[in-house]
């Protein structure tokens, strides 16, 4: 033990006591007090398997887990326990992992565009590794930060980005033309940094990257560089049905480094798994704070939004239970909103989207009017939500594999909407 534990940080729990257990034991109290705020619960076990499954599926590459991604305390202690580094990309986040002793070695300042107060804080703090992808940047740390050892970024990436302006990292083209200024500027260069993002990728796109990247490293070592560093970012999937899928990437990453950065050819490999380590381990209780019901053909209904596909949330199966069955043209759907939304711990919607798929909570108690009259009764799990009354408590749970950071919670801020069969983000408030 390192001494970044200590057991405030956790809670211990009896062998084949699960996530879900533990959340059914928490809802009793706030249930009865009425409370509305949504809260998220970790299993810390969970995150050391992630690692260790990390670290035998890419045995050459050293984990830097982005702090953006999830920063909680009890995340980035027990990390810090196993000995991963850290990628941050601000003041703050450099200060919070040394705040519990990470040592300025284990940081990565991953931002390729930085505040100078942030580079200036990040030098007086012995944090040197650092990224960048533009004459700017550069310029900035030449001036501020003369002992930083950086990465070049490059865009290799062949999908278009999700947004333009969350797009990094330079052309192979531009690479020699910022080797040569950061020459000019006494700033060295020890390495190339790629990020392909967490979009549904394929794995061959790293073996791609992984090609672009040794191009761009003989042209530093060409130009005078000792380029010994190659960080391949992120983009690994970490919840239970894409373990296959991680292990294809995995494969292909290393037999990419093997042919182009062979083990014993002096260079470093590390990684940003950020949503890896931490989905599977999370899982989001959020109250019913309102209801409506809506029209079956209703925008959003059909779980699309903005031009999202629809196939990514299903479409209502089941319609409202107060609806006619003899119109089809009257034919509703439940809609409700969450004590959280795209504000909070839903803003992966905005950038990954994902449809976390919602659970009840297990419960006795007496059916319906409504369900006493169905000609078949369903089992509690597939009962339609409304059974779900308003501000009691009952809570829907989000299955593992909503991407979580309890810094970005803010409940009751905004709500999300939940139609029969999943939840659409349309309707957020």
């Amino acid at each position: 033990m390192n001494g970044y534990l200590n057991e405030s940080n956790f809670m211990m729990v009896e062998e084949g006591f699960t996530t879900r257990d533990l959340l059914e034991n928490l809802l009793v109290e706030p249930c009865q007090a009425g409370a509305q705020q949504a809260f998220f619960v970790a299993d810390l076990g969970d995150v050391v398997k992630q690692h260790l499954q990390f670290l035998k599926a890419l045995p050459r590459v050293k984990p830097f887990f982005p702090v953006k991604c999830n920063g909680s305390e009890g995340v980035i202690r027990l990390l810090a326990e196993l000995g991963t580094g850290f990628a941050c990309t601000n003041k703050a986040e450099i200060a919070r992992v040394q705040s519990i002793g990470v040592p300025p070695d284990k940081i990565f300042y991953s931002s390729p565009c930085k505040q100078v107060a942030h580079i200036k804080y990040a030098a007086s703090h012995g944090v040197q590794l650092m990224a960048f992808d533009n004459e700017v940047e550069l310029s900035k740390v030449a001036r501020s930060h003369p002992r930083a050892r950086m990465l070049l970024g490059i865009a290799a990436d062949p999908s278009p980005s999700a947004h333009p302006s969350m797009a990094f990292g330079t052309t192979l083209k531009s690479c020699r033309h910022l080797l040569e200024m950061a020459k000019e500027q006494a700033v060295e260069v020890v390495g190339i940094s790629f990020h392909l993002g967490s979009r549904g990728l394929e794995p061959q796109a790293f073996a791609q990257a992984v090609a672009a990247a040794q191009v761009a490293f003989d042209m530093g070592t060409e130009l005078g560089f000792r380029m010994h560093l190659l960080d391949i970012g992120g983009g690994f999937p970490g919840t239970e049905d894409t373990t296959a899928r991680f292990k294809e990437m995995a494969a292909v990453i290393n037999s990419a480094l093997d042919s182009y950065f062979p083990d014993g050819c002096g260079v470093d490999i590390m990684a940003q798994p950020g949503r890896f380590y931490v989905t599977s381990a999370f899982t989001l209780a959020a109250t019913i704070t309102a209801s409506k019901e809506a029209p079956m053909e209703h925008p959003g209904s059909d779980g699309g939004w903005d031009g999202t596909s629809p196939t990514e949330c299903p479409s209502p199966t089941e319609p409202s239970p107060c609806s006619s069955p003899e119109d089809p043209a009257n034919k509703k759907s439940l809609v409700y909103h969450l004590s959280d939304g795209i504000y909070g711990a839903f803003n992966c919607l905005l950038f990954d989207s994902p449809c976390p798929t919602p659970q009840l909570p297990k419960e006795n108690r007496p059916a319906l009017p409504w369900e006493a009259t169905t000609t078949r009764r369903r089992p509690r799990e597939h009962l339609h939500p409304s059974v779900l009354r308003l501000g009691d408590g009952r809570v829907p749970l989000c299955h593992p594999g909503l991407r979580s950071s309890r810094d970005h919670l803010i409940p009751g801020s905004t709500g999300t909407i939940l139609p029969a069969a999943g939840i659409a983000p349309w309707g957020a408030l």
